[in-house]
């Protein structure tokens, strides 16, 4: 074969065969196709688009381009979550020691951010000694001993994945559905869980910014997963506000410990009982944990009653954390400036714009523009109100954490614009927008 050929046939707007796809990812794996070559493929991939036999072989010739994890001695089921990205979205840090207290073993490889702030990765080492690096078979000796782990990709994991997404950032063939959806599961299906519960965000602090989209990206998922024999349900839930009360990695730590002690803010607590409850009836595929009502009540006892924040202890010990933060959460490191917000009029909260929040995050140290930036755990913005919510002037409407002034003051301007007013009553933004069951799906 030749790649020229395969990017001619492309760009004709004619579909790959699985063997056309699966020989050019594996000699541009093994850096015998340039990435001038690579580049001119995936921009007639994002213009001429995919068929679905084609992004199911695109996604499994990147997960064969690496190990994959047999999770099978583990259990005989293992679910795993998603999330595409938001502001203020700790939800990992609660849902997985929520649904580990059922006794489902959770086993979960997640990354770090790249933008307003940290990942799952950084936030968690908010925590002094905690530790999210490990080779594949320490990451699995490790999930077979604790049945809970949360840790780092390795790079031996979809590799092909890695070289075309950072391909795709400098040649303006990012926001493909077929290219965003075989990135994720990617290593969604090389990660080796049997069923995955995706949280696909939509709104102004997400990559996809209206219903249509997200729903498009969602079901594009849904079906690789389908096809590649996985069970998968995705949400479709709002970003168009933070989620929670929290943006920073400390900060967001802070408030997933205070939440697993019954102290959550509304819309995270919700947002986390459905999450974990479709985890869980994956796991239990109709043979348990079936109603859904019933289930969520059973989530928020264990919620509620320290059982969640047990194991979430057990996890930040077994990969050597300091569990005195766990107990006392106000040991984390703090910033050491605090400056509140004030409504500037009475009325109605009308907008909590979500990336103004994202970029006042980003002005004071919690996130990185570069992959290797290093970022200030300690620093980030609590917001104090929803939209909806009926404020009076002067109230606290928001408070920043950071270690230096004049990036306090840069941030306190991005927050200012970020929140809107009303006279008139405003409705409170919905948490979800809909459920895609790939178990149902054609």
């Amino acid at each position: 074969m030749r790649a020229v050929d395969i990017i001619l046939k492309k760009r004709n707007g004619q579909a790959l065969s699985d063997e056309e796809i699966n020989w050019f990812i594996q000699e541009y794996t093994n850096d015998n196709i340039p990435d001038y070559q690579t580049a001119a493929l995936l921009m007639a991939i994002y213009f001429n688009g995919m068929s679905r036999q084609e992004t199911l072989t695109l996604t499994m010739a990147m997960v064969n381009s690496g190990h994959t994890m047999d999770l099978s001695d583990i259990s005989g089921y293992v679910v795993d979550k998603h999330s595409s990205g938001g502001v203020g979205d700790k939800t990992t840090l609660v849902v997985l020691p929520l649904v580990a207290s059922f006794g489902v073993p959770i086993a979960k490889m997640s990354g770090r951010g790249l933008g307003f702030t940290g990942g799952t990765l950084d936030k968690l080492e908010s925590i002094e000694g905690f530790n999210v690096n490990f080779s594949d078979d320490e990451f699995h000796k490790l999930a077979i001993e604790n049945k809970l782990i949360l840790a780092g990709q390795t790079g031996e994991l979809a590799p092909a994945d890695g070289k075309l997404y950072a391909l795709r950032d400098v040649t303006g063939t990012v926001d493909n559905i077929s290219l965003i959806a075989s990135s994720i599961m990617s290593k969604k299906l090389a990660s080796g869980a049997n069923g995955i519960v995706l949280d696909v965000k939509l709104g102004s602090g997400a990559f996809m910014h209206d219903l249509q989209s997200a729903r498009d990206l969602a079901r594009e998922m849904t079906l690789i997963g389908v096809d590649a024999g996985r069970d998968v349900i995705a949400l479709l839930s709002d970003m168009n506000q933070p989620l929670g009360t929290t943006v920073g990695n400390a900060l967001e730590v802070l408030e997933a410990i205070e939440t697993m002690q019954g102290k959550g803010a509304e819309d995270f607590v919700e947002h986390c009982l459905e999450i974990a409850a479709y985890m869980l009836q994956l796991a239990g595929q109709g043979e348990k944990w079936t109603n859904h009502d019933a289930l969520r009540d059973q989530i928020t006892e264990k919620l509620n009653n320290g059982e969640a924040l047990a194991k979430f202890r057990f996890m930040v010990e077994k990969q050597g954390g300091d569990v005195t933060v766990v107990d006392n959460p106000d040991l984390l490191p703090q910033a050491s400036i605090k400056n509140d917000i004030l409504a500037m009029q009475s009325g109605f909260i009308e907008k909590v714009d979500a990336n103004r929040i994202a970029q006042a995050a980003l002005v004071l140290g919690a996130g990185r523009e570069k992959k290797d930036q290093p970022i200030d755990h300690t620093v980030g913005v609590e917001i104090l109100v929803n939209v909806g919510d009926e404020i009076a002037e002067g109230d606290v409407v928001a408070r920043l954490h950071a270690n230096d002034k004049t990036k306090s003051i840069a941030a306190q301007s991005y927050i200012q614009d970020a929140i809107a007013y009303s006279e008139d009553v405003v409705e409170p933004l919905p948490l979800f927008y809909g459920v895609i069951d790939g178990r149902s799906l054609d």
